[in-house]
């Protein structure tokens, strides 16, 4: 039975009776990335991080989910190009206030709705749930955090009945509120008509002539409104990207939760400090993964699989019992049940082994298939073939299939041998137990049960003198 390796999480609550929206601000250029890729679409565990945040909201079913793109947005609408997302955009930059003014612009004006950042990407639906279903109450919902560190964050004040009086950036803070441990994330919900009065009413009377999203707490508050704050689960929650360091430091923080949930699941991993899952990888019984493995798009590994050591797997399924040696590269490829790959070997999209299949060191299969038993173990090219069962593919061997123009196959048939170093000129067929003789080149059919040579006649010259170096 296969175990999905995913972290799994508890279903969101119920998040309001109004109808709700989320809004996912992904405009940033990210300049301390130092990168022509916009920030949002910088990869974390193989997908941007624009589109963690947007799987979770995704997770709450919102009637409307809107992307704020601006640097480089049309580089992101074409990765996110999908019917659920309304895109916006925000030209030029004047801050966060302007980004949600011009969102609501384009979403209905009743419901509730939430702002989440789109470089915060371990944000939880849960969370995400919690602050909507607060500002269904009619309030304003603010995601706060309580952190080991705040310098240079700001800090939430509350009343003393424990609503959210204030949000003080660190640059006016006292010292009594720089002592405060309560960060403001960037994330908020409101009623959709209220939120959409205050970032009308925002001012840019500031140092950056920027609409700051913050100053709807003030608004808020002067219009009676009550401010409520929800603390999130972790830290790690809140974190955000602006450079390669902290997109580095989430990398782990990812990692070590798939992994967890694959050893929970019961998949041995040599030390989860060395794996990397960049899709989603699926494990049956008594799976063993060395370090150093990376798994791209979905993989497949049915029970009793080995992994070895520093292996890349990438859109492949393999059958139960394979062992794969170190170093290894499978890409688009089935292998079946018992096959012996590696070390040092190379599938490629179009791959297909049959069961108890050996690929061995430095061999490389493209858009072929290979029955069962055959073997390939030593220092071979197969492009564009078709092999059949109990194959014996000799070291040094190639299927030449491309002329320059056109690709052609080689089809080899059951129980034939082919001899080490041997090239075979594809389109050609090598029939059922034919043998091909070592450094054979074969440009013509050759017939099953047979013996085909295709090279030049040995010579030998009899008093025949060797170059020497003349003196200098």
């Amino acid at each position: 039975m296969l175990v999905a390796g995913r972290v799994a999480g508890r279903a969101p609550p119920d998040v309001t009776s109004s109808p709700l929206q989320i809004v996912v601000m992904a405009a940033g250029q990210g300049k301390r990335m130092r990168s022509s890729l916009p920030k949002a679409l910088h990869p974390l565990a193989g997908k941007p991080l624009v589109a963690h945040v947007l799987a979770a909201a995704r997770a709450v079913a919102p009637r409307a989910l809107c992307v704020v793109v601006g640097h480089g947005g049309d580089a992101v609408r074409r990765a996110l190009a999908v019917p659920d997302l309304v895109f916006v955009t925000q030209d030029p930059p004047r801050g966060t206030g302007d980004a949600v003014r011009i969102a609501l612009a384009a979403l209905p004006g009743d419901g509730v709705t939430v702002v989440a950042n789109g470089d915060c990407p371990l944000i939880s639906a849960a969370t995400l749930a919690a602050i909507a279903a607060i500002a269904g109450s009619g309030r304003l919902a603010l995601l706060t955090a309580r952190v080991a560190d705040p310098a240079g964050l700001g800090r939430i004040v509350r009343d003393d009945a424990g609503g959210v009086r204030a949000i003080v950036e660190d640059r006016d803070a006292g010292d009594a509120e720089r002592a405060i441990d309560e960060i403001y994330t960037g994330v908020l919900a409101a009623p959709t008509a209220k939120l959409a009065e205050w970032v009308a009413a925002l001012t840019d009377d500031n140092a950056q002539r920027e609409f700051y999203l913050t100053d709807v707490v003030r608004l808020a508050r002067a219009a009676g409104v009550p401010v409520a704050a929800h603390v999130a689960a972790s830290e790690e929650e809140v974190l955000g990207v602006n450079d390669h360091a902290q997109l580095a430091a989430l990398e782990r923080i990812v990692q070590r939760r798939q992994a967890q949930a694959l050893l929970a699941s019961g998949t041995a991993i040599a030390d989860p400090a060395r794996f990397d899952l960049r899709g989603s990888l699926a494990c049956g019984r008594d799976v063993r993964i060395d370090v150093g493995c990376v798994f791209e798009g979905a993989v497949v590994l049915a029970d009793d699989v080995s992994v070895g050591a520093h292996c890349v797997l990438k859109d492949v399924a393999v059958g139960a019992g394979t062992r794969i040696a170190p170093f290894s590269h499978l890409d688009g490829a089935a292998v079946g049940p018992d096959c012996r790959i590696g070390p040092f070997a190379r599938l490629r999209p179009g791959a297909a082994l049959g069961a108890d299949v050996h690929i061995g060191n430095f061999v490389e299969v493209k858009a072929s298939t290979l029955g069962q038993g055959s073997k390939a173990n030593h220092l071979a090219y197969i492009g564009d073939s078709v092999v059949g069962s109990r194959v014996n593919v000799g070291a040094g061997t190639i299927t030449a299939n491309y002329d320059g123009a056109n690709k052609h196959r080689t089809t080899i048939g059951d129980g034939a041998s082919i001899g080490s170093n041997c090239v075979l000129v594809a389109p050609v067929t090598v029939g059922d137990g034919a043998t091909i003789g070592a450094g054979s080149v074969v440009s013509a059919d050759a017939p099953p049960g047979t013996l085909t040579v295709a090279r030049a006649r040995q010579t030998s010259i009899p008093g025949w003198q060797r170059p020497v170096k003349k003196d200098k």
